[in-house]
């Protein structure tokens, strides 16, 4: 089993690797990793913020019975209902769910737009380094006697646009994924916010036509 020292200096050796593929790659890859940042933390955010709804946590039973008894609501459901049961009409009811859908949804389709630019934008810029990287060798042939100095200039710019297209591509593709993962959550909780305001736009309605039966 390695020890502490050994898994150290492995680590230590691929931090030097790394970062020299890093220059191998040209100003490109600062751009990338930029994507990249804003990218994966939008995402990260993003999930955060879904999971903390706990509206997959909350069974239908128990928030439809939260709609009738106010004192046993707990949550961030608890809190949704605490604003979309203050309607007393029909009007008033879908007044406050366009509240809550410009302050729950509104938020989240900004950063799924976000995340999309941010994957379009990866591998694009990765081609822009695979073209910067093939001017460099072009570069070297045109200027170059053939010497090891141009071998080396040539080398340069073919590792550039290798690595800067292998990098947009290893940044796009799990961006690609945690996008789509969590644009199904998104929808899921956009079904449940569309969901729960028919079952509160129904009560509203029962009241009425009781209150109208009772007078």
């Amino acid at each position: 089993m390695p020890t502490t020292d050994v898994i150290l200096e492995r680590a230590e050796a691929l931090l030097r690797q790394a970062y020299s593929i890093w220059l191998a790659g040209g100003w490109a890859m600062a751009a990338i990793a930029f994507v990249a940042l804003v990218m994966f933390g939008v995402g990260v955010n993003m999930q955060l913020r879904l999971r903390g709804k706990r509206f997959l946590s909350v069974p239908e039973r128990r928030w439809r019975r939260w709609i009738e008894h106010p004192d046993e609501r707990r949550g961030p459901v608890g809190e949704l209902l605490e604003v979309a049961t203050q309607g007393r009409t029909i009007e008033e009811t879908a007044s406050f769910f366009n509240e809550i859908q410009a302050a729950e949804i509104v938020p989240f389709e900004r950063d799924l737009r976000v995340m999309k630019v941010c994957v379009t934008a990866a591998p694009l810029l990765g081609l822009l380094g695979t073209v910067m990287g093939m001017l460099t060798t072009f570069g070297a042939l045109a200027s170059g006697s053939g010497g090891e100095k141009t071998m080396a200039m040539v080398a340069g710019g073919i590792s550039e646009a290798l690595i800067t297209t292998e990098t947009g591509l290893v940044i796009a593709l799990p961006g690609l994924f945690m996008q789509y993962q969590l644009a199904r959550k998104y929808e899921r909780y956009k079904a449940f916010l569309a969901h729960l305001e028919t079952v509160c736009t129904q009560r509203v309605h029962r009241q009425r036509n009781h209150n109208r039966l009772a007078a």
